[in-house]
This record gives C-alpha cells, structure tokens and sequence, in this order.
C-alpha cells in the first residue's frame, strides 16, 4: 500500500507476469490448422527456382511441391493454395492452358491429391493473370479493357477443368462481378456440388503485390484498377460481401491483411461464414528485408504479424510462413 491508499486498485499487470499466466489468459490462439501455404509450381524447370524478392519461397517443381504438401501436413497445416505457372510460349489472350486438362495447375492438383489425400485442404487459385499473354486476369475486348462476362466463361470452365483435377476449394481471385455465381453453377452442373468456394470478396488494388508479379512469372501491362478494389473504400468490401454471400460463397477473403486488419474486422462481425485473410508477397518480402538487415526479430515479427491478422477475425491465414510456422507452434 502507498501513501494514496490502496490505488491501484486494479492492476491488469498481474495477469502478465509469467508467460504461462499470459499464455493462460491469451485472447486469441493461433493453430496450425488455422494456416495455408500459397505454393507455385512452374513448368519446364528441373529444379526450384528461388524468388529473389521473396526470400525462402520459390517456384516449385512437380516433385518439389508434392515434397512441400507432405512437409505441410506433417506440419498440422490446415490447406494449400496452388498458383501454376507456365512456359511463355504457351500464354495467350484468352489464357487457354489455363482450362487446359494437363495444364501446369491441374497436373499440380492432380499430383497433390495423389500425394496427400484429404489430408490437406487443396486450394486452387482460379484466375487468368497467370496464364494471359497480357497479364490480366481475365480476356480483353476490342478496346483493350477487360471484358468481364466473357471472362466470367472462361472462369465457369476454368472451376471445371480445377475440380475434375481434384481440388477441394476454388478460389477465384480476379474481382469480377458475378463470378462466384457463375463458379458455384458451373460446378454444380457437373456433380462437384461438394467443391467449396472461397471467394475473395475483398481485394485491393495493392502496392504490396509486387514480389508476386515475379513469383507468376506475370506478363501484365498496365493496372488492375478497374477491377480490383480502391484502397480508399471500405463499404464498397461490404456490398461486394453481400454478393458473394447471395451467390453462394463458402468462405470470404480480404487481401492484402496488415494494411486492411480494419476491413477485416468488419467483414469478420458481418459474417457467419468462415474469413480468410492473405499476408500477400509485400507484407512478406518486408519483414524478411528487415530481418535481414537486423532491424528487426524476424521469429517475433512473423508471429506478431499473424497474430493480428488472427486477432482481427481471419479464421484462416495464407502465409508464405505457413509450414514454418506450424512447426514453431
């Protein structure tokens, strides 16, 4: 006791003073399962093919990302999200090895069910940027602008082709009106009713996407600013939440995370369906180029990094940590 009496009276500092009393009393917990690796597979090469702004992350090949699920699920990660990435010479306008049945995602699909069964969540990003000679995510019509009811087509053949491989979820990325309908029927039409949706309801026009341009290989000229989300914009996210739900999405997505947590956080109270969140190539890239040049504690970042992503309501996490990670934990 002081001088003043017994003030404090409260002292929330007693419930700090041992990490097992914080262990005991922490808010938000994060799992293994909770995490999803983004893996990129790329065809042609012999031997992966390391992403320099990205560093630890690379373009794998066939073998070497059937190595990376296994390592995944003796991890206790919960999913993967698979990205292909073709030979040049094999991108066009319209993407077409993209819904090709031995295009590079789908053998990639094929080889990691093969691989780990249902024991990991197999994820497939349903996009064109991949595989379009002009790098957007979708075909382009006279006038050079992406045409979004005819890309919507190529997207209702690409879940097909992702879902006769073996996928588990889809998740169409590429921020067109309508596309989780068209997805979810074209599904359905041809018995893979029980193939999820994972929607990436909320995807921002970001300056933290620039390592990914490399780890695709990526062919874009120009911007993605008439179809991927202005970073000024919050109630936009919530009327593009409101489609996707009407249009039967499974689970929701905000991309990028650390920018947006407040985005996050919304989305999160407003659903009653599972929330991802994407720590995108940036967000990675600069805490790796911290660490490096010991300004920071880079096991301390990584775990802080998502554990607010977790705070703010993310159910599941894609990070590029995601195996590293689930062993610490």
């Amino acid at each position: 006791m002081t001088k003043y009496g017994s003030f404090p009276g409260a002292r929330p500092r007693r419930l700090r003073t041992t990490p097992a009393m914080r262990r005991m009393v922490a808010e938000h917990r994060l799992h293994p399962a909770d995490l999803i690796l983004p893996a990129f597979v790329r065809e042609g090469i012999s031997e992966p093919v390391p992403i320099s702004a990205m560093p630890g992350v690379v373009q794998h090949t066939r073998d070497t990302l059937r190595k990376a699920a296994v390592e995944a699920v003796e991890a206790g990660v919960g999913g993967i999200m698979l990205f292909g990435v073709p030979e040049d010479a094999k991108k066009d306008a319209a993407g077409t090895v993209g819904t090709d049945p031995d295009g590079i995602l789908q053998v990639a699909i094929r080889d990691v069910r093969a691989e780990v069964g249902d024991d990991l969540v197999i994820m497939s990003d349903l996009c064109l940027d991949e595989y379009t000679d002009h790098g957007h995510c979708g075909v382009l019509d006279a006038d050079g602008r992406v045409d979004n009811d005819a890309t919507l087509e190529r997207y209702a053949e690409m879940a097909q082709v992702q879902a006769d491989a073996g996928v588990h979820v889809v998740g169409p990325s590429g921020m067109m009106d309508g596309q989780v309908g068209v997805i979810r029927d074209a599904l359905d039409q041809i018995g893979h009713e029980d193939v999820s949706i994972l929607a990436y309801t909320v995807k921002y026009s970001s300056a933290f996407f620039g390592p990914f341009r490399e780890a695709v290989g990526s062919s874009l000229k120009g911007d993605r600013k008439t179809y991927q989300q202005d970073p000024a914009n919050l109630r936009e996210s919530l009327r593009e939440l409101a489609l996707d739900l009407e249009e039967g999405a499974d689970m929701v997505m905000v991309k990028p995370a650390l920018p947006y947590l407040d985005v996050l956080a919304k989305i999160a109270d407003e659903v009653d369906v599972p929330v991802a969140a994407y720590q995108i190539s940036g967000e990675y890239a600069m805490v790796e180029a911290a660490a490096e040049k010991g300004w920071i504690d880079r096991d301390k970042a990584i775990l802080e990094t998502l554990t607010g992503i977790k705070r703010a309501g993310a159910n599941m996490i894609l990070t590029y940590w995601a195996t590293e990670a689930a062993r610490g934990l």
